[in-house]
């Protein structure tokens, strides 16, 4: 969805491949971006945050939803500034009413398609909320200095101005900032892969 200033207040997107989900999984959490930006006449640093959430698609038969528990509220799918895309009532906001989780499409000119597509995103967020409690069960007793992954923490650095990118897990730092802003996150992912399933090795062993 579109922000008032013209840029991406949330951004859902769908990746897929062979193994994709246990590449990525470890980008879930709070990155941190230091930039000069084009209006700053003093040349500061400005730092901003975003979030990131990688979940799994969820199967019809990985989360098993009450109809009851649901409320649909059906609107009119609008533009940045309020401007009216759509006259019919075609977006859908779907709330889970145990939870509190709240889902809104407005991509498709179907409501029908949008229901559809905010209700894989609904039932991909519950069951990442299982897993991450699952997950925490078991981490409860065995703490690292660098953190738990929680992604509430901050995990990584993008300095523009140094053409820096600094993964705070696991102390990585590389110089090569405009490939990895392009795409090129194989060094990355790899090191954090590594060091998550020798932790978890390491876990199983004690």
């Amino acid at each position: 969805s579109e922000s008032d200033a013209g840029g991406m207040k949330e951004v859902i997107a769908m990746v897929s491949g062979q193994r994709v989900y246990s590449r990525l999984k470890y980008e879930s959490g709070t990155h941190r971006v230091q930039r000069v930006p084009e209006t700053e006449t003093q040349g500061r640093i400005h730092t901003s945050a975003c979030t990131v959430a990688v979940l799994p698609e969820a199967e019809d038969v990985d989360v098993d939803i009450d109809p009851t528990d649901l409320r649909i509220d059906v609107y009119r799918a609008s533009g940045a500034g309020g401007q009216h895309v759509n006259k019919t009532e075609s977006a859908v906001r779907i709330t889970h009413l145990p939870t509190g989780v709240v889902v809104s499409c407005q991509d498709e000119k179907s409501q029908h398609k949008n229901k559809a597509k905010a209700m894989k995103v609904l039932k991909s967020r519950i069951l990442d909320s299982l897993m991450a409690d699952q997950q925490a069960q078991m981490a409860a007793d065995r703490k690292t200095q660098v953190g738990s992954g929680d992604r509430s923490q901050r995990i990584r650095t993008y300095n523009f101005p140094q053409g820096r990118c600094t993964d705070h897990r696991i102390g990585l730092t590389l110089y090569r900032l405009e490939n990895i802003m392009q795409g090129d996150l194989d060094e990355l992912v790899d090191a954090i892969n590594t060091y998550f399933q020798s932790e978890a090795l390491a876990g199983q062993e004690s």
